[in-house]
């Protein structure tokens, strides 16, 4: 499975975003929620998404969008299970490293 992965230097931190390949360019909304994918923020390009993931261990700050990437980060011990949200049925997660 393919997802899309873009990594970024802001000032100390490695920001790391990935989201499943259907969801970039939607925007989920649910309640007072509104959640977009946008395109500039998660496109860096694709990766299999064991790959995407693999890159955790250098980022300190992590968003994660789609039931594949999170899935996939939960088995791989970087997410708990309870700690992900659901906007609109797609989970979302993220991870910051202090």
């Amino acid at each position: 499975m393919e997802v899309y992965v873009k990594l970024k230097q802001v000032g100390k931190n490695v920001v790391l975003a990935i989201c499943d390949v259907e969801l970039l360019g939607k925007t989920l909304r649910e309640g007072k929620i509104t959640f977009k994918v946008k395109d500039e923020f998660y496109n860096g390009g694709k990766a299999s998404v064991d790959e995407a993931v693999s890159m955790i261990n250098n980022s300190t700050i992590v968003n994660l969008v789609g039931k594949c990437c999170v899935e996939k980060a939960i088995a791989k011990g970087y997410v708990h299970p309870e700690a992900v949200l659901s906007i609109e049925g797609v989970p979302h997660a993220q991870i910051i490293k202090l």
